[in-house]
């Protein structure tokens, strides 16, 4: 029989859970604040003097003090596929003749519009009523653990209401949704990192997204994440629809987004979706859209998928917001390759969830396209919701006093003069050692799509490279040496110096392709620098592959292979990779990667592709031949293994039959990916 403590300790438990729940799930406090933390506190007071009764799923435990050193890989039991795009009415139509054409003639179509929340996709797997791990989406298909920092989400139930649901089991299953931060909470957190003078979110999705990658599980807690539940997947139960899917996760005790209509027609599923788009201004979280989803799950069934997108949902994504403000100034910014970019400097307004007081002005001759001038009024909007950019003057506004805007002669950070090519339309700065492009590059270096230095973020870069700490990106590894330099720095301090040079080592692991992409070559982007570490292995090889060599490497074209030349004729360039080297970055290609790819057909192969393909798109197939272990070449030889084609294919298929080299339908395909 539990004691009277231990009876105690559930009672406290059950009750803070059911005010969480009616607090963060339903909106329906239940309880003041103040009684609300008597009752937490003595919870943690009784656990504290009874240690042997801590459990993971206890109220007080939402919040661990252990970092997260590592994001371990999860496998998603279904795939997490991203939804096609719709703009218009008429390919909402398509979407529904698509739909009936697919199913039989005598079924009747009905359709679920849901709001599409502009959050952070999240997959959550329970197990026996208790939240087992949390994922993000990753690539569809392996995401990232992120279960300690979820289980700080309140409005996430740990434990499950305990209900009964026929005929279902409900035992082992993920549920699906949405990760975001309401307008209010987001504002306020950037009103926080301003004052200590920390770079700002550019709205609620990116502070949502980055927050649930944070490793103090102590600092998620505090931001204030919400969440919004929409799917349900169960290996054991053969669920019926979606509409019945959300009266489920409602049950169990998740926060389901209530605007949701089931429709009849594609006629209703319209009207839905307008009535959907006036609500945005009204709600305090920010929707991109909506989302139609086919109700019946046997329908779904029988729709499938393609590669990367249900055939039975599609999103319909909304006008992006504007907003009008006046151009106070316009800018130059020096990029990275010397690149100047003009910005129009706003009169401050809000747009689609954050304060707009710059939008890019893409380049020059887009100024002169839409006669851009200072003191203009102008309607801005934010592109995809996130850059926001100048549409067009209110000429009607304009001073008669304005005059047009004319390009920069000289560099605005080093005051060189400029250079334009006679085929692109950028002007160039053309001192290498200009400040501007030495922060540029190095900020690019320490970024999260490259090296992922945590820490070492756009406002501390520019710190150090003024104090001449960093001028490359090798000085980056010599900063251990200057600790005591670096302490002494204001707001640095000692953990958080010791915390980046953490940092700065655990970036010596990053892979081949990471590296080749962080020292910014022109055009290699991180797709090209992956496609190029595997196919060539190592630095030294791509360094002195012919130009016909780069460009026989599937989709990698002429100007990749030049700009690859010029780098590698620059002396600097090559002092720099070996200075690199020698601090440890990693310049070859993990054949231990390749090794643990088990045996299958793909691997050790070389494959070339041409025609269209009806279930893939041809950067997937590569993809997944890379992923076996195989190579994919844009030219076809002797040394090609396969030749994969599909409908229209090109020469490449006659050269393959001229040479004997082997070929392979897209179902034949299939039907080798299918055996791994």
């Amino acid at each position: 029989m539990p004691s009277s403590v231990e009876k105690q300790i559930n009672s406290l438990r059950e009750k803070l859970r059911e005010y969480d729940y009616k607090y963060y799930v339903l909106a329906q406090p239940a309880v003041s604040d103040g009684d609300y933390d008597k009752l937490y506190k003595k919870l943690q007071q009784l656990e504290q003097e009874h240690p042997e009764f801590i459990t993971s799923d206890s109220p007080t435990q939402r919040v661990g003090s252990d970092l997260t050193k590592e994001f371990k890989p999860v496998i998603h039991k279904v795939p997490m596929l991203s939804l096609a795009n719709t703009y218009n009415e008429k390919e909402l139509f398509d979407f529904d003749r698509r739909i009936r054409e697919a199913l039989p003639s005598d079924e009747k179509v009905e359709y679920i519009v849901e709001l599409k929340i502009d959050g952070a996709s999240v997959s959550i797997n329970y197990k026996n009523g208790k939240l087992n791990t949390a994922a993000t989406r990753g690539d569809g298909t392996v995401g990232e653990e992120i279960t300690n920092n979820v289980k700080t989400i309140r409005s996430i139930p740990i434990i499950l209401n305990k209900i009964k649901i026929p005929p279902y089991k409900i035992k082992d299953f993920e549920v699906r949704g949405e990760i975001f931060m309401n307008i209010n909470d987001f504002k306020k957190l950037n009103d926080t990192r301003k004052e200590r003078g920390e770079k700002l979110f550019a709205n609620p999705r990116n502070s949502a997204a980055g927050t649930l990658k944070m490793q103090d599980p102590k600092e998620v807690s505090r931001r204030r994440l919400n969440s919004f539940l929409y799917a349900i997947f169960s290996l054991e139960d053969n669920l019926n629809s979606q509409e019945e899917n959300l009266e489920i996760l409602k049950k169990l005790g998740f926060k389901v987004n209530g605007s949701f209509k089931k429709c009849t027609s594609i006629e209703d599923v319209i009207k839905t979706c307008a009535k959907f788009e006036k609500m945005r201004d009204e709600i305090d979280y920010e929707i991109d859209g909506a989302v139609i989803k086919v109700n019946s799950i046997k329908h779904q069934n029988i729709l499938g998928s393609i590669a990367k997108s249900p055939r039975w949902a599609v999103a319909y994504k909304f006008k992006a917001k504007q907003a009008t403000t006046k151009i106070k100034e316009i800018s130059w910014q020096v990029g990275r390759t010397g690149a100047l970019t003009p910005v129009a400097e706003l009169e401050s307004v809000f747009l689609a969830g954050s304060s707009i007081s710059r939008a890019t002005l893409h380049n020059f001759d887009e100024i002169a396209r839409k006669d851009i001038r200072v003191d203009d009024t102008v309607v801005i909007e934010k592109g995809g919701d996130v850059i926001p950019k100048v549409l067009e003057v209110v000429l009607d506004n304009r001073k008669p006093s304005s005059k047009k805007t004319k390009p920069p002669a000289k560099c605005p950070a080093c005051k060189s003069l400029l250079f334009k090519p006679e085929e692109e339309i950028a002007y160039y700065c053309q001192n290498s050692e200009c400040n501007d492009q030495i922060k540029g590059r190095l900020k690019h270096f320490a970024s999260r799509s490259t090296m992922d230095i945590e820490g070492l973020g756009e406002a501390l870069i520019d710190l150090f490279v003024d104090r001449g700490l960093l001028n490359t990106y090798t000085d980056i590894y010599r900063l251990k040496n200057k600790r005591k330099e670096l302490i002494a720095i204001d707001r640095l301090g000692e953990k958080s110096v010791d915390n980046l040079l953490k940092a700065i080592e655990s970036s010596k692991l990053k892979p081949f392709d990471k590296v080749l992409f962080a020292i910014g070559i022109r055009y290699v982007g991180a797709g090209v620098a992956k496609k190029l570490t595997n196919h060539f292995k190592s630095f030294d090889n791509i360094m002195n592959a012919t130009e016909e060599e780069v460009t026989s490497v599937y989709e990698i074209g002429e100007s990749i292979s030049r700009s690859l030349k010029q780098f590698f004729a620059n002396k600097s360039n090559i002092k720099i990779i070996k200075e690199l080297k020698k601090a440890g970055l990693n310049f070859s290609f993990e054949e231990a990667n390749s090794a643990k790819v088990k045996d299958n057909f793909f691997k050790g192969k070389t494959f070339g592709l041409t025609g269209s393909l009806s279930g893939f798109k041809r950067d997937e197939v590569a993809g997944k031949i890379e992923s076996f272990g195989g190579s994919v070449t844009s030219s076809v030889s002797k040394k090609t293994d396969y030749v994969i084609y599909g409908e229209k294919a090109g020469s490449k298929l006659d050269k393959a039959k001229s040479l004997g080299v082997k070929l392979l339908t897209e179902q034949q395909l299939n039907d080798e990916i299918n055996k791994i």
